[in-house]
């Protein structure tokens, strides 16, 4: 393997070419320690015995970092990338999660704003996409009365839809005997529930 770091990019395809090698470019770093376009790093390093038709990767530098990231944060995705592209920058992944703040705003990124000191160009973004909605643990409501039953989730702020009697023989009247949503499953304040009620 020959030493390709510090080697222009040109120069370096030529030299793995005329060897029956195949380079591959990565990606493109700042770094401060070699001019634009040359070859920063390379895999493997000097000296490693390579077969033919073996990739070469490396790593191509941009020169120094000229640029300051922006500050992202609270922007669509489609306004960061415009903003990105202005300062010289581009977008890279962007993850979406539940998140305090706006949805779909970048709520977080990386680098930070105002870093000079970039590696790549590259900001990735976390976009939130709202809190999720809290969730409660359903309650056993079987074998209760009804009339407590409708007290506590009025006061709960919880709506009631369909209550069906059902017929049994014997037995307390006014007593749940099914209810849905299932005890045990997980509800949103917006649950609604149904019983069906002894006879």
């Amino acid at each position: 393997m020959p030493k390709l770091v510090g080697v222009s990019l040109e120069s370096a395809q030529r030299i793995t070419a005329g060897l029956g090698l195949e380079l591959k470019v990565e990606d493109k770093i700042y770094s401060a320690q070699y001019a634009a376009n040359q070859i920063a790093q390379q895999m493997p390093p000097t000296g490693t015995p390579l077969k033919m038709g073996q990739h070469v990767h490396v790593l191509v530098s941009l020169g120094p970092p000229q640029v300051t990231v922006p500050n992202l944060i609270g922007e669509s995705v489609r306004a960061a990338r415009i903003t990105a592209i202005q300062r010289g920058l581009t977008v890279g992944e962007i993850a979406v999660l539940p998140w305090p703040g706006d949805p779909e705003r970048a709520a977080a990124q990386a680098p930070p704003p105002a870093t000079a000191e970039v590696r790549t160009p590259t900001v990735n973004l976390l976009i939130s996409r709202g809190e999720d909605p809290p969730a409660y643990l359903c309650p056993r409501f079987i074998g209760q009365p009804i009339a407590e039953v409708r007290r506590e989730l009025d006061q709960n702020a919880f709506r009631i839809g369909r209550v069906t009697p059902v017929a049994t023989n014997g037995g307390s009247q006014g007593i749940i005997l099914v209810q849905s949503p299932s005890p045990g499953t997980k509800i949103g304040a917006d649950a609604v529930f149904s019983f069906q009620v002894s006879q």
